[in-house]
């Protein structure tokens, strides 16, 4: 293998996530070559029916998630499916599962008898609150983990919190829990011993809230949408245009704010760049101004101009946008649009991934086993 999937190429690595976090975690490790076999129970991961474009009983965004993965059924309430599993657990080298903390400890596989079964294993558990803690069994999903993590009080109007969409903690937690498997697989090369490695979806949105809870314990924290990165400031903020479109301006550093006022035919808008937070005014004059055109009208005049301003684009747009068309991530194949693993390495371009497909016990043993 080249490029980025070569990187890992000889690592067997069990997914036994559903939905989306640990899966999408488990697939980066595919984008990265190594083989990945995803256990589902009898009835399949629920994911498979989420959403439309169910094509063969498999919708649009299951193919999506577990594309470049095997999969195999097992039911592991019973004992001679889990006795196969764990002869697969001896011969991986990574578990990602995301089941509620003690799931898999009732079904007989807990940490420990995973250990004894495999000393190497880094068995990375992802869960929405953490393995301990009042919270650990309760039920949630990305926007409570987003609620109580911080993620949500900042963002949106002063009116009201606003969540953002694709899930925000979900593909987060799924980036970490690559992070710390990568990470657990480099101490398990000095020291020849596994890991387990709690991550948790809430912790993943906390982990980012230092600065606001500083401002918070001084005094100092602006209420939502009047900060400078959420709302509050004219150089840095969305604009509707008359054809409802919108567009983005990240003017932050004077001289792209000096651009662009001079673009807009506005030099009295440059000193008036750092007036007191939320800048109720500027934003309204701002506003005005892009609003009596359409978005290709914006485009024209100012995407040339050296001053962090792009349109907002819809989905349908994205693929024929100069930059996404020769960077090469986006594929189609099958009316699936994938997006591929956004990494190059010494130039070489990320590859498609391979459809999911199913496997039967005996050629997943066997595929194990060569």
């Amino acid at each position: 293998m080249t490029g980025m999937a070569g990187c890992l190429s000889g690592l067997r690595v069990l997914d036994l996530s559903q939905w989306l976090p640990g899966p999408f975690a488990a697939q980066m490790l595919a984008d990265l070559g190594a083989s990945v076999l995803k256990i589902e129970p009898p009835a399949g991961d629920p994911a498979r029916a989420l959403g439309p474009g169910a094509d063969s009983g498999l919708s649009l965004f299951y193919r999506q998630v577990n594309a470049g993965k095997v999969v195999l059924r097992l039911d592991l309430k019973q004992a001679e499916e889990r006795a196969l599993f764990l002869r697969l657990v001896v011969q991986a080298d990574v578990l990602v599962e995301s089941f509620r903390p003690g799931t898999l400890a009732r079904l007989g596989l807990s940490p420990e008898v995973l250990r004894q079964a495999n000393a190497r294993l880094v068995h990375t558990a992802l869960s929405g609150w953490g393995q301990d803690g009042p919270y650990a069994g309760r039920a949630g999903h990305d926007i409570n983990y987003l609620a109580i993590g911080g993620g949500l009080s900042r963002s949106g109007d002063p009116e009201r919190p606003r969540f953002a969409h694709p899930p925000v903690a979900d593909y987060a937690s799924a980036l970490l829990a690559a992070l710390v498997t990568l990470a657990g697989l480099l101490r398990r090369g000095t020291t020849g011993s596994g890991a387990f490695l709690d991550v948790s979806l809430m912790e993943t949105v906390l982990a980012w809230q230092g600065q606001a809870q500083s401002l918070a314990r001084r005094g100092l924290l602006e209420r939502r949408g009047e900060s400078l990165l959420s709302g509050g400031a004219a150089c840095y903020n969305l604009y509707r245009t008359s054809d409802g479109g919108y567009v983005s301006l990240g003017a932050i550093e004077a001289k792209f704010w000096a651009n662009f006022c001079r673009a807009m035919g506005r030099p009295d808008w440059t000193a008036r760049q750092w007036e007191p937070l939320p800048q109720q005014g500027l934003i309204g004059a701002l506003a005005a101004a892009f609003a009596a055109r359409d978005r290709p009208h914006w485009q024209a005049r100012l995407e040339s101009i050296d001053c962090c301003f792009e349109a907002v684009l819809e989905p349908e747009e994205l693929g024929r946008h100069p930059q996404v068309a020769a960077r090469g991530l986006l594929v189609e194949r099958d009316g699936l649009v994938e997006a591929l693993f956004p990494a190059f390495l010494d130039g070489a371009r990320p590859v498609p991934r391979a459809e999911v497909r199913e496997v039967d016990s005996a050629s997943a043993l066997g595929a194990w086993s060569a």
